[in-house]
């Protein structure tokens, strides 16, 4: 949706007419421009807000500096992030049912982005009737919208996404590091701690489309980053469509996901790393034809080591995709979970459930990497053994597709995700 930007002497207007909010606090708006400047502000605090006309549609906020005060966005309007964006420790953002969020183009160290920073709280609670939307500032949803009017479900790469950090354990060189995609510079990026209860607020009903903007080469943003996120925190029911780069990666922590959808990933459609030590309970994976794995699991790459759980999925391939692969350690229990439209693996060199480097081999045999009740629908003429490698066949069932008695309830995904409007959840 085209917008433009109120002109100085239309704020001026805006100012004189009393639809800015002025304060006597020593901090404050110092943009002139803005709707919210306070001629008394000594200090810009960051919350300065830009109000642009939609004609009838509601009025459009941008958001352009880190969030330092608590804050409240509310689903009568539509935020516009045009820059990185964090909010700060100590400061909550809370985010009403049915608020869309738009990103604008951006590469780079300028991808788009709004980054829950650790100490920080998101409290972002949709309904199914009403979900929190973040999508790319081309699409022209408004508010009360669910399904786009505009927006192809292969457009990707067109703003960042969200990223949530927190204090938990994470396991790597250092007890917390640097969230990859966003800059050294930014001391807001760093993750990880000794809290495993830590808690970073509550995400409900959301659903993040078109992102993962590349700030490098070959590193993109994913559509939902959790690093180092704690049990404190409740994240369930998310979807993430089109993304370029993973749909939701957890690097450590050990939050628990429930009710997660991702469609059209990039790459990886769920990504683990650093011994996160949550569980997933109830995912989707619908791939495209870019999706690398339905599942990439990866091992600690520090001393600390923990093991987390997948279990109730469904899984549909894409012509280029890879059931799942195991790598450098993994550490994972994962249950119940059904795949099926797959690639041949013989001849298309992808379709397999692998488990990479001897690490990942060892802790297969020695029951630290598990997998119980793994149904697959084959391709026509494929045995277990081509698709299941390292002698993980012994764990899988061949059965027709269709007649699998384990995976995902897809229920819990009808009437608010964009998947369900565009008719993707009738094969599950």
């Amino acid at each position: 949706m085209k917008t433009k930007k109120l002109s100085y002497a239309g704020v001026f207007l805006l100012l004189t007419i009393g639809l800015t909010a002025t304060s006597c606090r020593k901090e404050g708006c110092t943009d002139e421009t803005a709707i919210n400047y306070s001629e008394k502000a000594k200090k810009d605090d960051g919350s300065c807000q830009y109000e642009k006309e939609k004609g009838n549609s509601s009025s459009t906020i941008m958001v352009s500096q880190n969030i330092t005060e608590n804050t409240t966005w509310t689903n009568d309007k539509v935020y516009v992030l045009n820059t990185r964006v964090t909010v700060e420790a100590g400061v909550t953002l809370t985010i009403e049912p049915g608020t869309i969020i738009k990103g604008e183009v951006g590469t780079g160290p300028n991808a788009t982005v709004l980054i829950i920073a650790r100490g920080a709280k998101l409290m972002a609670e949709g309904t199914a009737t009403s979900p929190i939307i973040f999508t790319t500032i081309a699409d022209e949803i408004t508010p009360g919208q669910i399904d786009s009017p505009n927006m192809s479900s292969d457009l990707d790469g067109l703003w960042g996404g969200l990223i949530v950090l927190g204090n938990a354990p994470i396991s790597a060189d250092n007890p917390s590091i640097q969230i990859e995609g966003i800059p050294p510079s930014d001391q807001n990026g760093l993750y990880g701690g000794s809290n495993p209860s830590d808690n970073s607020g509550v995400l409900k009903y959301i659903s993040i489309r078109h992102g993962g903007a590349n700030i490098g080469e070959g590193n993109e943003i994913n559509g939902l980053t959790l690093g180092g996120v704690g049990t404190g925190t409740v994240i369930e029911n998310i979807e993430v469509v089109s993304n370029q780069d993973d749909g939701v990666e957890w690097f450590g922590g050990t939050v628990n996901t429930k009710n997660v959808i991702v469609w059209n990933a990039g790459d990886d459609a769920i990504d683990t790393d650093q011994a996160w030590s949550g569980t997933l309970d109830n995912f989707i994976v619908i791939s495209g034809e870019s999706t690398d794995h339905a599942l990439e699991v990866d091992g600690p790459e520090g001393s600390f080591l923990a093991a987390h759980t997948l279990k109730n999925g469904s899984i549909k391939g894409g012509a280029n995709t890879e059931l799942a692969d195991f790598r450098d350690g993994a550490r994972t229990n994962v249950e119940n979970i059904y795949f099926f439209g797959f690639p041949d693996p013989s001849t298309d060199g992808r379709g397999d459930f692998s488990l990479s480097g001897q690490l990942s081999i060892d802790n297969y045999t020695n029951g630290d990497l598990n997998f119980t009740n793994i149904e697959v629908t084959l391709p026509n003429g494929v045995a277990l053994t081509e698709v299941f490698k390292n002698g993980t066949d012994s764990d899988a069932t061949s059965v027709a597709e269709g007649a699998n008695t384990v995976g995902a309830d897809a229920s819990v995904f009808v009437g608010w995700t964009l998947c369900d409007k565009r008719g993707e959840l009738t094969n599950f």
